[in-house]
């Protein structure tokens, strides 16, 4: 098991409910791959440093993940696929 800091930005369309929503599913993405999220940090509504997909803003959402490393292309897969995640970074700690 690997330790990885995996940050999202979600689309700020969004109500608070469907960014938990859309949190819960990447969350599950990870469990499903026998991972587990060590902690979560919800970083809020920020101003975007240059437009993304014609947004100007985005909620951040920080996981410190613990999971396999056959399991990281899985959950970026999931993140890729996911048309309300506008950016995503996962990083070996």
């Amino acid at each position: 098991m690997n330790n990885y800091e995996l940050v999202f930005i979600i689309q700020p369309g969004l109500d608070d409910e469907a960014v938990k929503a859309v949190d819960e599913r990447i969350g599950q993405a990870i469990v499903n791959e026998d991972g587990a999220i060590t902690s979560t940090d919800y970083w809020g509504k920020r101003r975007l440093a240059y437009p993304i997909k014609n947004y100007f803003e985005g909620y951040y959402i920080l996981h410190y993940v613990s999971m396999p490393s056959a399991a990281v292309q899985n959950v970026e897969r999931q993140l890729r696929l996911s048309e309300d995640v506008l950016r995503f970074l996962v990083i070996r700690v």
